[in-house]
């Protein structure tokens, strides 16, 4: 069986991503709709051979479609994801939108795909940060328990879609030149330089934390099913694609290194990716493309009684976007749930 497809945000970072690993996967696509803005629509982007016409987004252009992949920002979603599920479609939506919506599954399918099942329409991919950092985890937690959890994040640009990329290729060109240059992404240097991420700061019970640390907090808790102890510090490095990410995981229940690696190697999604003799180990060049989370650099907390340290990479667009988006259709449709 092969299923009508629409994009939305097709022209974006992630929107480019899913339809080349649409291709890759050979995802069972009979038709591909490319829906964004009105200013990218006529533009001709290429899809198994062939090229296809970029339609303007509207609320009337989702009849036959089965399975819309949502990419264009939250309130893109919030205003057109209603009419496509009106019009029988399922929406696997890439932004923060339904994320929280307890109505609304939020899946990683290598930790909870039985969760697809009870969708009403839409299905949430959780934030990039998030799924690379959950795809050790959870394994790990399964075996050990995580009592607590500390992350930092080195992420890319490319978590600010493409206009961000452009911005530090442009920024770093005219710094390495000598030349002026006017940032309109970021707020702050970002060619040869890092700050902390520049989501919202939260109010509240939140407040000190910006909204990419407290995603972080509060989606494992429901990608997991369980409260979670986990806080994040989030970091912006001048890096093109692929998030990096430090775990210190504090654990339950006693466990070797060699245990922790055991575990890993098993994890689906995971590659253990070092070299410790030659001390190299997995860096967002190595990650970039590839489908796989990178793990490495294990080594035991001395300050804590099972605490465990590791380093993460991920490449954003792909398994943090992307392929996750994918993963979760080609689940739905093994299961008949879509």
């Amino acid at each position: 069986m092969s299923y009508t497809v629409a994009i939305m945000g097709a022209t974006g970072a992630v929107g480019t991503e899913i339809t080349e690993l649409l291709g890759e996967r050979n995802f069972p696509v009979k038709k591909l709709r490319l829906l964004a803005s009105a200013r990218s629509a006529g533009k001709t982007l290429e899809f198994a051979g062939e090229g296809i016409a970029v339609e303007e987004l509207a609320h009337d252009c989702f009849g036959g479609v089965d399975i819309v992949f949502a990419s264009a920002g939250g309130s893109v979603s919030r205003e057109f994801a209603p009419s496509a599920v009106k019009a029988g479609a399922v929406v696997i939506d890439n932004t923060s939108c339904f994320r929280m919506d307890p109505e609304v599954p939020l899946v990683v399918p290598e930790i909870n795909p039985e969760v697809l099942k009870n969708h009403k329409g839409i299905v949430a991919v959780p934030n990039c940060s998030t799924i690379i950092m959950v795809l050790p985890l959870f394994p790990l937690h399964r075996k050990f328990g995580a009592r607590r959890t500390v992350v930092s994040t080195y992420q890319a640009a490319s978590g600010g879609g493409a206009a961000a990329m452009r911005e530090l290729y442009e920024e770093t060109r005219a710094l390495v030149g000598g030349e002026d240059f006017k940032r309109e992404i970021f707020p702050q240097q970002y060619g040869f330089n890092l700050f902390p991420h520049n989501a919202p700061m939260k109010d509240t019970d939140s407040a000190g934390y910006n909204e990419e640390e407290v995603k972080m907090m509060v989606e494992s808790a429901k990608i997991f099913g369980e409260d979670m102890k986990i806080t994040a510090t989030c970091v912006r490095v001048p890096v093109m694609r692929a998030h990096s990410e430090s775990l210190n995981i504090e654990f339950e229940r006693p466990f070797t290194v060699e245990e922790a690696y055991r575990v890993l190697d098993d994890a689906p999604g995971v590659i253990v990716h070092e070299n410790r003799d030659a001390n190299e180990w997995a860096t967002p060049v190595d990650a970039s493309g590839k489908d796989p989370v990178l793990v490495g650099r294990l080594r035991r907390d001395k300050t804590v009684a099972n605490g465990l340290e590791l380093w993460v990479v991920g490449d954003q667009l792909r398994k943090g976007a992307a392929l996750n988006a994918i993963q979760i259709a080609e689940q739905m449709i093994v299961d008949h749930v879509i």
